[in-house]
């Protein structure tokens, strides 16, 4: 579909990559991976239209339709979100609107017989032809399921976008991208401002729904479960790889083991043919020899090899005092907006590095009325345990870290153990930096003892290589600075370590480095994330933030995400309170306080939980039977949706041949298709809100 030959870039007459040539074919699902600076992106503004190459043809068939979603875009705030997202079909609205005019000049004309009639009928026939076979009648439904699939809510639908922070914004135009259906979809890093369950469901529509896709990300899960290929910038070039990316990873490796073999032997050829010219250059009977010598060594071209792996790059946090036995322990927990709290926010934070200035990120509008955004709150975080905060994005995930470190008021106890030595990682971190140090005194600055011997070493498996490390921090991007932050984390002395969206501004590499400082740090740790990859194998125990609670998962992320399966199907098997408690939590009575699905601190043995299971087990049992019936409802409107929307496609294929279009029957078949697709997507919908209700 795409056809790329030839091309090459140069910034200020330095090549950045040349001779690059590939075939974007149909159904493609590809990978752009390199190093940061590579060109990514670049390649893919240049796909997009956006940019021109120095050299090179892009050729695109005039028919092929190209989506383009960039890591930063301006964004409209003048729109509702369900008016926003039905910009996505701004064409099929103008072709109503075009029908409707049609019509009603059908209804006032009486010269039935003209030409000029039977002309304006046929027209009329054929944009109602195009119209039904667009989607017309259905596109709100395809709307409101993908809004729903990217963490939107039925309520959220009405609201100004402007009420929404810039990461749900994004949300939008990437729902807007995903309903054009485009050819051909170009996507720069999509899950940035994600959470896991919209990521999960992204996967899902791109492996599935989608044409063709060209993508960066630095999230390893998501591009392993979406891509089948994988085209890489090094060194100028591209390496095509017809495999998903951990095969990639194994190829890249020979690959490279093979350059260096091959890098070896050509330096070692090069020497010998230098010392030949040394040792022979002022002996008359060699000069023949010499001269050819020296010929050969301007024609050798040499042999690049890839960019060296520094995720072998071992980090250790320095040492630190012993804290005490529980560094964290929420009692009662409850942060409610609009009202006055119990527990106001601590002078000055709790340590050197927690001062936070933005504002507290919430989906639910500036506004006056009172929000909750959880309650009940009960959890011990004990001495070296490592835990991940996971949840939809608004759920109170970085507000309760915030409660932690003793920024905003609270109602409820939380207490901070003995010894506590906080390392704090925010999102916002990097405006504490001072701006007039360069990025290596920056860090030379905080390192002590051998570290100080490998600063260049660190600074480079974190992207800051050659000429960067010698940049003011004041002209760095808000990315780099989140690095050069996270590295000054890495080497302050600390036992509590809390990092929220650590690896947003890393690469793979970076974030292999920092997963294994990390997992060898003999402290505490508290992450939030969205990162699969970068969670498994490094917490081993997930809190889940969602409806005003917070839940704990005991097992790794994958653990979790196995479980919430099952919790699908068998969601009352946790012991429940006898009045289950109303909308987001809101009006459960104090009485019920003990119920809640954390254990409550200082609770005697035998209260509580496991007496109001036992009290409840029929209707649990019951209840269970009603969410596997309903389930398995919502999974066959579903699939039959999906095998609808493929009919209707491969018959769409035939309309637009001349064959197709003169065949009247295919038309009638379409139209009869579309309205058992309707009738599904309305049966989904009914049997969706259902089962809504049925979990609680």
């Amino acid at each position: 579909m795409i056809s790329i030959e030839n091309l090459q870039v140069e910034f200020a007459a330095k090549p950045l990559f040349a001779d690059v040539t590939f075939v974007v074919n149909k159904k493609d699902r590809i990978a752009l991976v390199g190093k940061n600076g590579a060109g990514k992106s670049t390649l893919l503004k240049i796909l997009a239209g956006l940019q021109s190459p120095t050299e090179g043809n892009v050729s695109i068939p005039k028919d092929i339709s190209v989506g383009y979603l960039p890591q930063v875009m301006v964004l409209s705030d003048s729109r509702t979100v369900m008016e926003e997202a039905e910009q996505a079909f701004e064409h099929i609205s103008e072709l109503q609107a075009s029908i409707e005019q049609m019509n009603n000049q059908l209804a006032e004309r009486t010269d039935y017989e003209s030409e000029e009639y039977q002309a304006l009928i046929e027209k009329f026939t054929h944009a109602n032809e195009h119209y039904q076979m667009m989607g017309g009648n259905n596109y709100h439904a395809e709307i409101e399921r993908t809004l729903q699939g990217l963490g939107f809510v039925r309520t959220d639908f009405d609201r100004p976008t402007s009420e929404f922070s810039g990461g749900w914004r994004m949300r939008i135009e990437l729902a807007k991208l995903l309903l054009r259906r485009p050819d051909v979809l170009l996507l720069d890093e999509p899950t940035n401002h994600l959470d896991i369950e919209s990521i999960q469901w992204l996967e899902n529509f791109l492996a599935t729904r989608c044409n063709a896709v060209v993508l960066v990300s630095h999230d390893r899960a998501f591009i392993n479960n979406v891509t089948t290929r994988t085209i890489e910038i090094s060194c100028g070039r591209i390496y095509d790889y017809r495999v998903k990316y951990d095969e990639f990873m194994q190829l890249r490796a020979e690959r490279r083991e093979q350059q260096l073999r091959a890098y070896e032997n050509q330096q070692k050829e090069i020497q010998e043919t230098k010392d030949f010219i040394e040792r022979f250059r002022y002996k008359p009977t060699k000069a023949v020899q010499v001269q050819s010598r020296i010929k050969q060594l301007e024609k050798i071209i040499p042999i690049e090899v890839d960019e060296v792996d520094n995720s072998a790059l071992r980090l250790k946090f320095p040492p630190a005092q012993r804290s005490g036995d529980y560094p964290v322990i929420c009692e009662e927990v409850e942060k409610m907006y609009g009202q006055t709290h119990l527990n106001p926010p601590c002078e000055g934070g709790l340590g050197d590095s927690q001062n936070l200035s933005t504002p507290l990120p919430h989906r639910e509008g500036g506004g006056g009325s009172a929000h909750l955004v959880f309650s009940h709150v009960n959890l011990t975080i004990k001495r070296g345990e490592k835990v991940a905060f996971v949840g939809k994005n608004g759920e109170g995930k970085s507000t309760l870290v915030k409660c932690i470190m003793g920024e905003i008021p609270f109602d409820g106890n939380l207490k901070i153990g003995h010894n506590i030595q906080i390392g704090y990682f925010a999102q916002n971190q990097a405006q504490l930096l001072d701006e007039n140090l360069t990025v290596f005194d920056t860090i030379d600055r905080v390192a002590v003892g051998d570290i100080r011997t490998r600063i260049k070493d660190i600074l480079g498996a974190f992207m800051f290589g050659g000429e960067a490390i010698e940049k003011k921090v004041k002209v760095l991007s808000g990315g780099e600075r989140s690095r050069l932050a996270m590295i000054r984390l890495l080497l302050e002395p600390v036992n509590l370590l809390i990092l929220d969206e650590p690896t947003n501004h890393l690469d793979m590499r970076s974030k292999d480095v920092l997963k294994e400082a990390i997992r060898e740090f003999d402290g505490t740790v508290i992450v939030v994330s969205h990162d699969r990859e970068f969670l498994d194998g490094l917490v081993t125990k997930v809190y889940e933030f969602g409806g005003g609670q917070v839940r704990e998962h005991l097992g790794g992320i994958y653990d979790f995400l196995q479980k919430k399966r099952i919790d699908s199907l068998d969601k009352l098997g946790r012991p429940l309170s006898l009045t289950p408690p109303q909308g987001r939590g809101v009006g459960t009575p104090a009485a019920d306080k003990q119920n809640t699905s954390l254990p409550s601190l200082g609770r005697g043995k035998g209260e509580g939980p496991a007496k109001v299971g036992l009290l409840s087990y029929e209707q649990q049992k019951e209840q269970q039977k009603l969410i596997r019936r309903l389930e398995k409802s919502v999974a066959d409107c579903e699939a039959r949706i999906e095998k609808l929307e493929a009919d209707i496609a491969a018959l769409e294929e035939q309309m637009v041949t001349p064959k197709g279009a003169a065949d009247m029957t295919l038309y009638e078949k379409h139209a009869n298709l579309k309205k058992q697709l309707d009738s599904v997507v309305e049966e989904w919908e009914t049997v969706s809100m259902e089962l809504e209700d049925a979990m609680g």
